[in-house]
């Protein structure tokens, strides 16, 4: 990634939560690259440019989105349902097994297109299906993580619980 003149830091380890938004950012960068590689070099191959950011994409999705999900799944979640907030995670969990489903459809796709060349029009078709799906669900996601999860999970698990979320984040990235 490259910095960004003006940018606000990424949160540390000490603001874990921060951090979860830091990924939401980066989350909708990369799935922007996949949204617009699909629509624009739809019926060609991919120039060299493409071709390298759709890989960092795929690659992105593939690490750092399956840790974003433990993150959640593995820290905020398990934390929020000991306080008795049950409210939410089951789906946002169920929103992450259709995430991954669609993610693995479109990283076939798009190893398809980049072994292959352009993709047939079924193909194609199928890839801006599922980099939509991926689209809306992901903006519904995140939005409901940032303005109601996240809100209630600050004001409700204590410095302790924040501060051991953020050492298991470090010890997913060790």
């Amino acid at each position: 990634m490259g910095v960004q003149i003006g940018a606000k830091p990424d949160a540390g380890f000490e603001d874990p939560i921060g951090m979860l938004k830091d990924c939401h950012r980066r989350i909708e960068q990369f799935l922007g690259i996949l949204c617009v590689v699909a629509e624009r070099a739809q019926g060609r191959a991919m120039t060299g440019e493409e071709s390298a950011a759709v890989q960092a994409a795929v690659t992105y999705f593939r690490v750092g989105g399956k840790r974003h999900n433990a993150d959640e799944e593995e820290s905020l979640f398990p934390r929020m349902r000991a306080t008795g907030d049950t409210e939410d995670t089951g789906e946002l969990e169920h929103q992450h097994r259709d995430a991954e489903a669609l993610h693995a459809r479109v990283e076939d796709l798009y190893a398809d297109w980049l072994a292959e060349g352009p993709l047939d029009e079924e193909k194609q078709k199928e890839l801006a299906a599922a980099t939509e799906g991926l689209r809306r669900l992901y903006t519904e996601h995140i939005e409901r993580e940032e303005t109601v999860v996240f809100p209630r999970a600050a004001r409700s698990l204590g410095a302790d619980a924040i501060a051991e979320m953020g050492r298991e984040f470090r010890a997913r990235r060790s």
